[in-house]
């Protein structure tokens, strides 16, 4: 079940309320899992570790977010912005990435098994290490002019 105050709390101006709470408490479990953040705007958000799992983040701006180690399995991030966002080693499981903007994104040892790609671009994305079919590779874009 998801933390309310950690929700209201990232929900204020990231930049300077969620980030300076995240260097305060950076050994706190962050738990959103099942939460609306739709349309949110939440670049350059640390999102270590957190558990999203499930999350609505569609059309969300997570430009330069950090979320490695994120467990985002059968989240929605379909037409997402996440250009230059840590996701090395994250969960994304069955999550929709359909159109999202994975841009020079870092999936470093991501497992992206079940996710739909279906026109996600990934152009000069990092997936070294990264559990991904050739099937999920064909259905993703590489270049700008694919979205």
């Amino acid at each position: 079940m998801a933390n309310q105050q950690q929700l209201d709390l990232l929900k204020q101006e990231v930049a300077t309320a969620w980030n300076t709470w995240r260097e305060d408490h950076p050994d706190t479990q962050i738990k959103l899992d099942g939460v609306d953040l739709s349309e949110a705007n939440l670049g350059e958000v640390n999102l270590i570790g957190a558990d999203l799992s499930g999350a609505n983040l569609s059309r969300a701006d997570l430009n330069t977010a950090n979320l490695s180690k994120a467990r985002l399995a059968q989240a929605d991030l379909s037409v997402t912005n996440l250009a230059s966002a840590d996701l090395s080693d994250a969960d994304l499981r069955d999550a929709n990435l359909s159109h999202a903007d994975l841009s020079g994104a870092d999936l470093t040892g991501a497992n992206l098994l079940g996710a739909d790609l279906h026109k996600a671009l990934l152009e000069e994305a990092s997936l070294e290490g990264a559990l991904i079919t050739p099937e999920q590779m064909s259905q993703a874009k590489v270049g700008t002019d694919s979205l």
